[in-house]
C-alpha cells in the first residue's frame, strides 16, 4: 500500500518549517535488465504540519508473482504502480549494489510542491497507484516529468538537443552490453521505435534526466534545478561485463548461415534433403514467427505492430518444418520454399528503403533461411524415394530402371 509514512531526515537549516522540497533522484544502471537504463523516483523531504518527512514516490514498482504476469507483459497489459516509502528504505538498495545515485532539487514554489505532494498522496492510494506501463511513453521517468509540468501548469523547456534519433538507437546505446537482451527487443518491437523524437522524448531513459534538467526552464524562466548532489558516488555502470563476442547474436546468426551454406552444398551435390535440418531450423523459425504474430495481432503493446519481420518469421515456417517428413503433405513444403525465396529475396532489396531498423544479427539468419529455402525448392521436386536416416534422395538412373520394370510387368 503507497503511503506517506513520516521520517525523520535531511533537514537543510534554510527550509521553513511545514514547507517540502522535491528532488529528482537519479540511479546509474544495475545487472538486471530492467535496470540497464536506470531509474527515476521523486524525494519529498522537509516538513508537514510541523512534522518531519523523508519520502520517496517510486512509480516503478511491479509484482512479478501476481497471476499470469509473463502472459499479460507479453500481450501488453504491463501494470505498475506508484509507492511512497521511507528515502531511508530507498538508498541501501543502490549502496549495495554501487549504482550511482544523483539527487536534484527542483525550484519549484510552494504552491507547487504542495500541489505535486497532494497528488503523489492521491494517486498512491490503493484505488489509484497501479497504470499501465508503457516502455518509452509512460514509464517511471516520463511520469514524474508530465507531472511536474502538470503542477507548473505549462510543460518544462528542455534542452531540445538529440543524442540518437529514436527510441531504438536509445535502447541499443544502453543495452550494447547485453546483445542478446536488444536482439529480443529488435525482433519483437516494429518500426513505431524507429520514428524520430525529440531531446524530450529521449528522457524515457532516467539517466538522460540529469544533464537535461541542468539546463531545463519553467516557461517563467526559472531554472529547473535549484541544486544537485551526488548521494551515493557508485559507478556509472553496474551492469554485467559485456557479453563475449563469440556469444553474441551476429557471431550466431552467422555461424548458422555458414553451416546451411555447407549443408546447402553437400545436398545439392548429393541430390539429398536433410529433413531434419528443415525440422529443426524452420521449427526455430516458425515459433518465433509465433510470439511476433501475437505480439503483431493480439498484444496491446503500441510499438509490437507494424513489424516487417512478420515476412519472415511466421507460422507458416512452422508448417513447413512438419510437413517436410511426409510425401503427401509435401505440397505444403514446397509452397512455403518458394514463399520464402520470393519475400526474403524482396526483403533483402527492400530493405534499406523501409523504415524499420533490423538488428546486423537478422541478415544472416535470413540468408540461411533463403538459402535452405531456394535448396529445397531446386531439389525436393525431383525427390523420389526416402531412406531410413532421414534423407530424401533421387537417383535419375535407378528411377529409370525402376519405370522399365514397371513396364515390364504391365506387359506381362
Amino acid at each position: 500500500m503507497a503511503i506517506l509514512l513520516l521520517f525523520p531526515g535531511y533537514l537543510p537549516a534554510q527550509e521553513e518549517r511545514d514547507s517540502v522540497v522535491v528532488s529528482l533522484i537519479t540511479c546509474w544502471p544495475g545487472s538486471e535488465v530492467y535496470e540497464l537504463c536506470g531509474h527515476e523516483a521523486l524525494r519529498v523531504r522537509g516538513w508537514q504540519n510541523g512534522v518531519p518527512v523523508d519520502t520517496v514516490w517510486n512509480y516503478g514498482v511491479f509484482d512479478f508473482n501476481e497471476p499470469n504476469f509473463v502472459y499479460r507483459f507479453v500481450k501488453g497489459e504491463t501494470d505498475y504502480m506508484l509507492a511512497g516509502y521511507p528515502f531511508a528504505l530507498f538508498l541501501p538498495e543502490y549502496e549495495a549494489t554501487h549504482r550511482r545515485v544523483v539527487e536534484q532539487d527542483l525550484n519549484l514554489t510552494g504552491e507547487e510542491a504542495r500541489r505535486l505532494v497532494a497528488m503523489l498522496q492521491k494517486e498512491g492510494r490503493p484505488e489509484n497507484r497501479t497504470y499501465r506501463y508503457n516502455y518509452v511513453r509512460d514509464n517511471c521517468s516520463t511520469r514524474i516529468l508530465d507531472r511536474i509540468d502538470s503542477v507548473a501548469g505549462k510543460p518544462v523547456i528542455y534542452p531540445d538537443k538529440v543524442n540518437y534519433g529514436s527510441f531504438r538507437n536509445e535502447m541499443r546505446h544502453y543495452h550494447k552490453d547485453y546483445p542478446w537482451y536488444q536482439f529480443g527487443i529488435d525482433l519483437a518491437l516494429g518500426s513505431g521505435i524507429d520514428m524520430g523524437i525529440t531531446g524530450r522524448e529521449e528522457l524515457f531513459v532516467p539517466v538522460e534526466i540529469v544533464e537535461k534538467a541542468e539546463g531545463a526552464r519553467f516557461a517563467d524562466g526559472r531554472p529547473l534545478v535549484r541544486e544537485t548532489r551526488v548521494l551515493n558516488q557508485g559507478v556509472v555502470n553496474a551492469s554485467l561485463p559485456p557479453t563475449p563476442w563469440y556469444f553474441t547474436p551476429l557471431t550466431i546468426g552467422w555461424i548458422i548461415f555458414c553451416l546451411s551454406l555447407i549443408a546447402g552444398i553437400w545436398m545439392i551435390k548429393g541430390k539429398k534433403i536433410f529433413r531434419w535440418i528443415y525440422t529443426l531450423w524452420f521449427g526455430i523459425c516458425g515459433l518465433a514467427g509465433c510470439l511476433i504474430a501475437f505480439l503483431v495481432f493480439i498484444s496491446e503493446h503500441e510499438a509490437t505492430s507494424p513489424n516487417v519481420l512478420l515476412l519472415w518469421l511466421n507460422p507458416l515456417q512452422l508448417l513447413f518444418a512438419v510437413t517436410v517428413w511426409w510425401r503427401r503433405t509435401r505440397i505444403l513444403s514446397y509452397i512455403v520454399a518458394y514463399y520464402n525465396v520470393v519475400v526474403l529475396s524482396c526483403m533483402f532489396i527492400v530493405w534499406p528503403f523501409q523504415a524499420q531498423s533490423g538488428n546486423p544479427a537478422f541478415f544472416p539468419m535470413m540468408a540461411a533461411t533463403l538459402l535452405l529455402s531456394a535448396v529445397f525448392a531446386g531439389i525436393a521436386p525431383n525427390v523420389y524415394s526416402s531412406n531410413k536416416s532421414g534423407e530424401i534422395t533421387f537417383n535419375k538412373r535407378s528411377a529409370g530402371r525402376t519405370a522399365k520394370n514397371r513396364g515390364k510387368k504391365n506387359k506381362k
